[in-house]
């Protein structure tokens, strides 16, 4: 009797988390199929060097719980033009209106993808560089004092003659996650994946789409990787909606997931026409 009852509560517990795993499946399918006509527009998350989309996890949840299709994109973090075409390539896959977010380098990165994509409505800037035609995340985070990334990294050659770049863990926390707990921080610093040398370096190349695409900008007040004054710039030079959020690391949207969502829903609110 009681081998049954256990049989049945296990049939019963696999049956929800099915039921959940639909829930989510559903979610993302209608990311890429638009959802339904007229509706919210879907949220596509682009991480940046030295992370990836597992970060943007919280932000997630509560975006899907106001509405939001969501749309984790994988930054392959391998060269700038390449990254690009491959988010691109995931933009025009996504029926109806986008609302286009880049944290670091993934600035970088949507600022030269959305170009030409009509469904983008808005960018929006995570602690992100927003380059110029011509510059590259490594110029723009020295342009300013203050950035730490060159003396943190940790570099590892590749058999093709590529070099792969890592945080070193032993400053990840204090420079790249100073506002998130030390074991949070410390499992960041394990997961991490590393932008190659090429990527940093690479110049953006083309019209860049915040020249033609509202964008927001929020600026993470202590950031140690992209100096605020070198965000600072860039916003103001973009023309973009701005907010500063006060001692806020380089990893703002893991430690302010609530202003991070709110912020990415003010500029789709904006945006909806």
């Amino acid at each position: 009797m009681l081998r049954t009852i256990k049989s049945v509560a296990s049939v019963a517990t696999t049956a929800a988390v099915v039921a959940g795993l639909g829930v989510l499946a559903m979610a993302g399918a209608e990311a890429h199929s638009g959802g339904h006509p007229g509706k919210k527009p879907t949220i596509v998350l682009v991480h940046g060097a030295f992370a990836d989309s597992s970060g943007f996890n919280e932000v997630t949840r509560r975006l899907l719980a106001d509405g939001y299709p969501v749309v984790a994109a994988s930054n392959p973090l391998r060269g700038l033009s390449s990254d690009a075409a491959q988010v691109k390539a995931l933009l025009q896959s996504v029926q109806g209106p986008i609302v286009l977010v880049g944290h670091s380098y993934g600035g970088a990165v949507i600022s030269s993808a959305a170009t030409g994509v009509t469904g983008v409505k808005a960018l929006v800037y995570l602690g992100a560089f927003v380059p110029e035609e011509g510059e590259s995340a490594e110029q723009l985070a020295n342009q300013f004092p203050g950035s730490t990334v060159g003396e943190s990294l940790k570099p590892v050659p590749l058999p093709d003659g590529q070099v792969d770049l890592y945080i070193d863990p032993k400053v990840f926390h204090a420079r790249f996650a100073g506002d998130l707990p030390a074991k949070e921080a410390a499992l960041y610093a394990i997961t991490q994946r590393p932008a190659t040398g090429t990527a940093l370096g690479e110049p953006a190349s083309g019209p860049q789409a915040w020249h033609t695409i509202p964008n927001y900008n929020l600026i993470s007040g202590a950031d140690k990787i992209i100096p605020p004054a070198a965000q600072e710039f860039m916003a103001k030079r973009a023309g973009a909606k701005v907010q500063v959020v006060k001692g806020a690391s380089h990893m703002l949207f893991v430690s302010q997931p609530g202003t991070t969502v709110a912020f990415i829903e003010k500029a789709a609110r904006e945006t909806a026409r």
